[in-house]
């Protein structure tokens, strides 16, 4: 039986007349990295503070770690968490930061450079925070939210703000610690890095779960798409009509045919072309990606 980190049930949060989360329900198994996404106030932040006990359910149940959000001080000591990004003293440096919470929270004091290697800061360790890129600004954040070598780790946008070596660098901690067995569950804008590092998925829309289940699940299915190129951009209209009579829809993007049909279509309908007298620059089968799933499901746009 497969053992679940997070799991909510008809779980809902009422403001007034307004549902920030409306009856939702989803699993995170344990060891594994789940995106959580949705545009913005759809109740991803709600949730989190929800599993955080940081604010309570107006209806609905919630376990995280096998116990009842409820009595969030049971299973808190065995969570790290880094939401609306990371606080620090900017007149310490990373280090000194480290052991001030550590020394709070009654963490052994030996954690703090092991920490500081694993969100590659051993070097920087002695700076003061003020002199901090954004990038190294995040990974201390990181380090104290692992700070009590927890078996689930929640990340509130981590990656928000960061150049692309930023975001690989982030990347590779959380890959580094689901593959330890962490369960790491992070919310992010940025779909594309999610559909690299995530097993898992849940997906809101205006407070209401969407989706949650195996990102590649998702992914497969949803239609697939081929792409055909002619030669000449004039032949655009006639490859339309043609598609159209073996059957397959179609519409015109960036003077490109997207088709929606399988792969295996791919044959006859360079076959249909060459026989109206079309010649085709190129033709491709494609997966849409998490981000163009993401539009569909949602109708939103980042």
């Amino acid at each position: 039986m497969k053992k679940i980190a997070i799991s909510i049930s008809d779980l809902s949060k009422i403001y007034g007349k307004n549902a920030a989360l409306s009856h939702g329900n989803f699993e995170v198994p344990v060891g594994t990295v789940c995106g959580f996404v949705g545009p913005n106030g759809s109740g991803k932040t709600t949730t989190i503070r929800m599993l955080l006990g940081l604010i309570t359910p107006t209806e609905g149940s919630a376990t995280v770690l096998g116990e009842s959000i409820e009595h969030p001080e049971k299973y808190l000591p065995r969570v790290g968490a880094m939401i609306e990004g990371p606080a620090f003293y900017p007149g310490l440096s990373g280090r000194e930061n480290l052991k001030v919470l550590a020394e709070l929270g009654g963490f052994p004091l030996s954690r703090v450079d092991e920490l500081l290697a694993k969100v590659d800061l051993a070097d920087r360790g002695g700076s003061k925070f003020k002199t901090y890129s954004l990038g190294m600004k995040q990974r201390l954040g990181i380090a104290a939210a692992l700070l009590p070598n927890p078996e689930l780790l929640i990340l509130d946008e981590p990656t928000n703000g960061l150049d692309p070596s930023g975001i690989q660098e982030v990347r590779e901690i959380i890959r580094d610690l689901a593959a330890k067995g962490t369960t790491v569950f992070v919310s992010s804008h940025i779909l594309s890095e999610l559909e690299m590092i995530s097993e898992y998925l849940v997906m809101l829309r205006e407070g209401k779960v969407i989706f949650s289940g195996k990102t590649q699940e998702l992914l497969a299915s949803q239609k697939p798409i081929i792409l055909a190129k002619p030669e000449y951009e004039v032949d655009l209209t006639k490859l339309a009509s043609q598609v159209e009579a073996a059957g397959f829809s179609s519409v015109v993007i960036d003077s490109t045919l997207h088709i929606t049909a399988p792969k295996e279509a791919s044959a006859a309908i360079n076959r249909a072309a060459f026989e109206a007298g079309i010649t085709l620059s190129s033709i491709s089968a494609i997966q849409q990606t998490l981000e163009e799933t993401f539009f569909e499901m949602t109708g939103e746009n980042t």
